[in-house]
């Protein structure tokens, strides 16, 4: 294979897959890993990608850079859809209380797990985030408050002061948030900081907090950091993290939980 069709191929498995290994890429086209890193050295001076350690995650891994919601609807979908079965598990069928639910794509693969599984008892649901508002109303078993503000179109939730100020006045049982990024040395972080704010206030009114994100998020710091390791109760991903971020999960006591 000529390098640049190797390049082309890890370019490809870049957008579907979200973060490339050079271990893994060295495997799989027979090469050294020091042939591998030219090419990543080689598509991160075109503006491909973006090197990180051990790999290489898309150039828009910048701190301020967010994908839309449409985007992120098209990326990772398996992995998605197996976090939010594990992550409804954490509910028991016949639970009785209340759930705030986060925007994003991951929580919303959570809703439709719950969808599918509710039982006998009775979800006080609320959400800031009008696409996941509307499918939530559909579910039986469900009541639902929506709160309110001025609504982001790259993630098609509610922010601002009134928004921060309703979630403040709550307490659910349990929140399943989402997250633009987790590192073991910036916690969970976020490009906009009205989103940050949102989620920051959800963390701090929840009894339990449920962080949900895919492998792609490990080692991601963004623009502002709204929560700590030690916030959080139980993580919910689709791979196991890399050493250092286990160990700080580890150390501030985060369950993880590996759909």
């Amino acid at each position: 294979m000529y390098a640049a069709e190797r390049q082309h191929a890890i370019e490809r498995t870049l957008i579907e897959q979200g973060r490339v290994g050079v271990v893994e890429l060295a495997r799989r086209f027979d090469v050294t890993t020091e042939t591998i890193r030219r090419d990543l050295d080689q598509l991160e001076a075109a503006g491909a990608l973006r090197r990180v350690h051990g790999g290489a995650v898309p150039r828009e891994h910048a701190s301020t850079v967010e994908p839309t919601l449409t985007e992120r609807m098209l990326r990772h979908g398996p992995a998605k859809s197996a976090i939010g079965q594990c992550a409804a598990r954490v509910l028991a069928e016949d639970f009785h209380g209340s759930v705030y639910f986060d925007a994003g794509t991951t929580t919303a693969a959570v809703a439709a797990a719950l969808a599918a599984r509710l039982g006998e008892g009775r979800i006080e649901a609320v959400t800031h985030a009008l696409s996941l508002g509307s499918s939530l109303a559909q579910i039986p078993g469900i009541a639902l408050t929506a709160i309110g503000g001025r609504v982001r179109g790259a993630t098609a939730a509610a922010v601002g002061a009134g928004t921060v100020r309703e979630i403040s006045s709550l307490r659910p049982d349990i929140a399943f948030i989402g997250t633009n990024g987790i590192s073991a040395g910036f916690g969970l972080s976020t490009p906009d900081p009205d989103e940050a704010a949102a989620k920051s206030a959800i963390v701090a009114a929840a009894r339990t907090v449920v962080v949900v994100a895919d492998a792609d998020k490990f080692d991601t710091e963004l623009l502002v950091r709204f929560a700590g390791l030690d916030d959080v109760d139980i993580l919910v991903t689709d791979a196991a993290p890399p050493a250092d971020l286990a160990a700080a999960l580890a150390e501030n006591n985060v369950e993880v939980r590996v759909a």
